[in-house]
C-alpha cells in the first residue's frame, strides 16, 4: 500500500511538473509575440519619421532658399529625355573609364517643387531632388540611411539648350569610391 501510494505521489509531482513547464513555455511564447508586436509599432514609427523628416527637410529647403523652390521646370526641360553617360574618371570597381550608361530621365514636378526621375527598361531607378538656377540644373540624390550600400550622386547640368543638356554626374560611394560621367541628354525622335 505504501509503495502504490508512493507511486502515487511521485505521479503526481511529476504531472504537476510537466504542466507548470508547460505553462511557463506558453507565458514566453506569448511575450515574445507581444515584443515582436511591439517592434512591428516601433519599425512602423520609424519609417513614418524618416518620411517626416524628409517633407521638413524638403520645406526647409524651399523656405531657406526661394530662389530654389521653383514649382515647375521651363517648359523647354519639362518632360522625358534620352540620356547618354560615359564614364570619364573612376577609382571604383563597379565603374570603369569608357562605360556606358543609357536612362531615360525625365523632368517633373508637382506642390512640393521639381524633381527628375531616371528610367531604365521602364522602371523607376531613382529620383533627384532638383534646383533649376540661372540656366543650371542641379540634382541629388542620396541613398536613404538604411541602405546597405551609402551612395550619393550629384549631377551639374550646366550646358542647356533646346534640344540638348549636357553636364557631368559625380558618383560617390562608400570606401572612398568616385566615378565621374559625362552626361548628354537628347529629346526623343518624333516617330
Amino acid at each position: 500500500m505504501k509503495k502504490n501510494l508512493l507511486l502515487l505521489f511521485f505521479a503526481f509531482l511529476f504531472i504537476s511538473c510537466e504542466n507548470k513547464k508547460e505553462l511557463e513555455l506558453q507565458n514566453r511564447e506569448k511575450a515574445l509575440t507581444l515584443r515582436e508586436e511591439q517592434l512591428a509599432d516601433k519599425e512602423a514609427d520609424y519609417q513614418s519619421l524618416l518620411i517626416f523628416r524628409d517633407s521638413v527637410t524638403a520645406l526647409k529647403d524651399s523656405v531657406n532658399n526661394p530662389a530654389e523652390s521653383l514649382k515647375e521646370w521651363p517648359k523647354t526641360i519639362q518632360g522625358i529625355w534620352n540620356s547618354k553617360m560615359l564614364c570619364r574618371d573612376s577609382n571604383c570597381n563597379q565603374y570603369v573609364i569608357g562605360d556606358q550608361r543609357n536612362e531615360t530621365w525625365q523632368f517633373s514636378s508637382d506642390s512640393t517643387g521639381i524633381y527628375t526621375n531616371v528610367l531604365n527598361n521602364k522602371k523607376l531607378v531613382r529620383v533627384f531632388k532638383a534646383r533649376y538656377i540661372e540656366d543650371k540644373i542641379q540634382l541629388e540624390f542620396n541613398s536613404d540611411s538604411i541602405s546597405k550600400n551609402k551612395t550619393k550622386i550629384n549631377v551639374v547640368l550646366d550646358d542647356v539648350k533646346d534640344n540638348v543638356i549636357k553636364g557631368t554626374q559625380t558618383i560617390t560611394r562608400q570606401g572612398n569610391c568616385t566615378a565621374r560621367f559625362s552626361v548628354e541628354l537628347t529629346l526623343p525622335q518624333k516617330k
